[in-house]
């Protein structure tokens, strides 16, 4: 895929993180449009930037795979000068500046940054720079639909495993009336013992039926 296709594509997507008592659960769909067209029925928008830490991307494929590889390097050099794992919030914030100082030319992108540290932490960064903590959120066209599920489902209380069913159905429920969203559903989780975890196919399609 050449870097002009890239630009072109839209995650036009549904993603979808939240925060559990014993770590964090991401999800989305596969499907990356260019319009109307079906641009790729099998695309990650869910990556690893550190051990311990995941982001999601909505928009425009080749800008968030471009942030995608400027965090990594970035946390990894940071982690080397100091000798200790970035917190989850630091890499928030550093994913932020990074927009604030292109605002003019931005990246369009909408982005979920979560992970582990001294406990789960999710934050919400929209292509301006601007950033917010969550507990439960979701991005993409099909985050109305995604609310729904997880405004009646969702509890923070519940532990990791118990709520990636709930991502499932929430992606699964968006999948269903979004026109951006579709093919199969990723699910990711992050905690202290495990680090990023992705789940087989098998599993989701479980996780689903459950």
């Amino acid at each position: 895929m050449d870097s002009e296709k890239e630009k072109g594509l839209k995650t036009g997507t549904t993603t979808i993180g939240l925060v559990c008592k014993d770590g964090i659960v991401m999800a989305s769909d596969r499907r990356a449009t260019m319009g109307y067209f079906i641009a790729s029925k099998d695309i990650d928008k869910i990556y690893p930037v550190s051990d311990n830490i995941a982001m999601t991307i909505a928009g425009s494929v080749g800008d968030a795979q471009t942030l995608i590889r400027w965090m990594a390097a970035e946390i990894r050099l940071y982690e080397l000068k100091h000798e200790k794992p970035i917190t989850v919030e630091a890499a928030a914030t550093l994913l932020a500046n990074i927009l604030t100082q292109y605002k003019f030319y931005p990246f369009f992108v909408q982005l979920l940054l979560g992970g582990v540290d001294e406990k789960p932490r999710l934050f919400s960064i929209d292509m301006l720079g601007g950033i917010t903590e969550e507990k439960m959120t979701s991005t993409g066209s099909g985050s109305p639909i995604a609310f729904g599920v997880l405004e009646e489902m969702f509890r923070e209380e519940k532990d990791v495993e118990t709520n990636m069913v709930i991502a499932a159905k929430a992606v699964s429920a968006a999948m269903k009336r979004d026109a951006g969203s579709g093919e199969n559903i990723d699910i990711v989780s992050v905690t202290k013992s495990s680090g990023f975890k992705r789940l087989q196919r098998d599993d989701v399609k479980k996780l689903i039926a459950s």
